[in-house]
């Protein structure tokens, strides 16, 4: 007698992997998109994911940074790889566009137009009715500084004043994507100290925010956090402490000025993570390269400090940014140094 195979064991399905609720869902996803001009790359394989945030967007003038924003707006279409904003592609998507508030770096050249027409001219094209636009656009005018000339045509407006007339298009059908490229060019500094008033409020309704800039500081101002992007690649991103970190550990040429520097040439040229130490024939200059800046510093201090030398100041051999840039690139190019 054959005996009879038993049935296996029932088992429990497995439950389903529910995300945890106070992780918000991505407003911006970028999935390998590369974005070609003919044979000239404007954003390269670049993958992404943004929650509701503020984020600055930051590089040098031709970095890709006008490119990246005219993909996640939906006017321009990546040549490989997906974009979703809010969930959807924007190109196939148009009505997730009214979600979004864009200030172009490109200029605003408009002949006998008043700011007041040509923002109800943009609310009218989203959808609003005349009233309903007329009211909008006053509103935002007078958010942007601008409630005393509104009624002036915009070719009588300076620089600044025309950045104001785009950040109230920008913000007056109070979008939940807010993308500025470049918003402080032509701001004189109590325009720009109002602008980003204007942001971190913005910032604190909740709101999404893309500050795109090549200049650090701007950005610095409204928020901790940062893109870094060069050459339509994505090189780094985190808060300015944690870039600052980075560069630490990254190569780095860097100047010493003052009487006592040459007491520190010898110290340094004995030093693994130093490659070179020049000293100015009058001995108050001291060039060093360093593998590691943050192990210089670190050493530096210490040895001004127990020594009492006399150190006037200490510089980099480019600006913040640009170093920043420069490490990050040789770094992402292979070179060691």
């Amino acid at each position: 007698m054959e005996a009879t195979p038993h049935a296996p064991p029932a088992t429990a399905p497995e439950p389903a992997v529910v995300p945890p609720a106070d992780v918000p869902p991505p407003v911006i996803e970028l999935e390998r998109i590369t974005r070609l001009y003919g044979t000239v790359i404007g954003v390269n394989d670049m993958t992404l994911s943004l929650p509701s945030g503020a984020y600055g967007l930051v590089g040098p003038n031709g970095a890709g940074k006008t490119t990246l924003i005219g993909l996640i707006t939906g006017l321009l279409r990546p040549s490989r790889g997906q974009v979703r904003i809010f969930g959807v592609d924007p190109c196939r998507h148009r009505h997730v566009l009214g979600r979004i508030g864009l200030c172009p770096a490109s200029e605003l050249l408009l002949p006998r137009t008043s700011a007041r027409g040509w923002v109800v001219e943009m609310m009218m094209l989203q959808g609003y009715s005349p009233r309903a636009a007329a009211e909008r656009a006053e509103s935002a005018l007078v958010r942007t500084g601008l409630k005393e000339v509104m009624h002036r045509p915009i070719e009588t407006f300076s620089l600044g004043m025309r950045q104001r007339v785009k950040l109230a298009q920008a913000i007056a059908h109070e979008p939940d994507l807010l993308i500025l490229d470049e918003p402080f060019n032509g701001l004189d500094p109590i325009g720009r100290f109002e602008m980003t008033e204007l942001l971190q409020d913005w910032i604190g309704q909740g709101k999404t925010l893309i500050l795109a800039s090549h200049v650090l500081p701007e950005v610095e101002a409204v928020t901790d956090a940062f893109l870094l992007i060069y050459g339509g690649r994505l090189l780094a991103s985190g808060t300015a402490d944690e870039l600052r970190e980075l560069v630490a550990e990254l190569p780095q040429q860097v100047t010493l000025y003052g009487r006592d520097v040459d007491r520190l040439a010898g110290r340094l040229a004995d030093q693994p993570w130093v490659d070179s130490v020049r000293l100015s024939p009058d001995r108050l200059t001291l060039r060093i390269e360093a593998r590691r800046a943050g192990e210089l510093y670190r050493n530096v201090t210490h040895w001004i400090g127990s020594d009492r030398l006399h150190v006037e100041r200490m510089s980099g051999a480019e600006g913040e940014l640009s170093a920043l840039f420069s490490v990050l690139t040789r770094r992402h190019r292979g070179y060691a140094g």
